[in-house]
C-alpha cells in the first residue's frame, strides 16, 4: 500500500491491476494471460484466489490464457483457438474426453496425449488398430458399426499417456518396449519409449520400477483411444 504500482514487479503489478479491477464491480471482466509474470508456485496460488472471487462474485468472465491447465482449472467452458479459429467449444471435461480435432486432443492434457499411425483392420467379427506386428488393439465392439467405413484406412491412433500402463491382467492389449528414460514423480512415474520412430509417453506405478535400457510390458487402454483422420485432422 506505500508504494506506487511502477515501484513494484511485473508479478506484483499483475496481482494489483486484477485487484483494481474487481473492486469496481464490473458485469463483464477480461483477463488477458493475468498470470504470466508469476512462478510457478504462486500461479497456483493465484488459480485458487481468481477461482473463489469467481465463485462469491459470479461475475461473467472471459480469461484468455496459453496455459491448458488454466483452462481446464478455471473455466466452466473452453473455447480452443488455432491460428484464429474455433477448433473446438465445450467444458473441461468434453475437451478432455472427447475431443474432435487433433490440434485440441494434442493440446489439452499434460503430459499431451500420443499419436502413432496406424491402421484399421477387420479381425474375424470384430475391428483392430494394428499399429506394430506386435501391437494390435481390438476395438471396442459397441464402436464397430461406427468405425466400419474406415477399415482399410491409414489412421493416426491417438492415446492419452495414463491410458498406457503397467501390464495389471492377462487379458489386456500389452507390447513389450525398451524404456529410453523415466521421470519419477512420486505418486507415479512417467516412461518414455519409442514405438515406429515416434516417443510415446507412459504413466505406470513407481511400483512398476522401470529402468532405463530395460524392457518393459505395458498396457494401451483401446476404449480409451482416439482414431484421427491424417487428411482432415478430425477425430472420427
Amino acid at each position: 500500500l506505500q508504494r506506487r504500482p511502477k515501484q513494484l514487479s511485473g508479478g506484483r503489478r499483475q496481482r494489483v491491476a486484477m485487484g483494481r479491477a474487481i473492486v469496481r464491480d464490473p458485469q463483464v471482466f477480461l483477463f488477458d494471460e493475468p498470470l504470466s509474470n508469476l512462478d510457478a508456485k504462486l500461479r497456483g496460488q493465484m488459480r485458487i484466489e481468481i477461482k473463489r472471487v469467481h465463485q462469491q462474485l459470479k461475475t461473467t468472465t472471459v480469461y484468455v490464457t496459453h496455459d491448458q491447465v488454466e483452462a481446464m482449472t478455471l473455466a466452466d467452458r473452453v473455447v480452443v483457438m488455432n491460428d484464429g479459429l474455433i477448433e473446438q467449444v465445450g467444458t473441461p471435461g468434453e475437451l478432455y474426453h472427447q475431443p474432435k480435432t487433433r490440434f485440441v486432443a494434442g493440446f489439452i492434457g499434460s503430459p499431451a496425449m500420443n499419436f502413432l499411425r496406424c491402421t484399421l483392420v477387420q479381425d474375424s467379427d470384430n475391428l483392430a488398430i494394428t499399429v506394430t506386428d506386435t501391437l494390435k488393439l481390438q476395438i471396442p465392439v459397441n464402436r464397430n458399426r461406427h468405425y466400419q467405413p474406415f477399415v482399410g484406412r491409414d489412421l493416426v491412433l491417438g492415446i492419452r499417456p495414463e491410458h498406457v500402463h503397467e501390464k495389471r491382467s492377462s487379458s489386456e492389449h500389452s507390447a513389450e518396449v525398451m524404456v529410453n528414460f523415466i521421470e519419477p514423480l512420486g505418486m507415479e512415474t512417467m516412461v518414455y519409449f519409442t514405438i515406429n520412430g515416434v516417443e510415446v509417453c507412459g504413466r505406470v506405478s513407481p511400483e512398476a520400477d522401470p529402468r532405463p535400457g530395460q524392457t518393459a510390458s505395458l498396457s494401451f487402454d483401446a476404449d480409451k483411444s482416439h482414431l484421427i483422420d491424417p487428411e482432415t485432422d478430425q477425430v472420427l
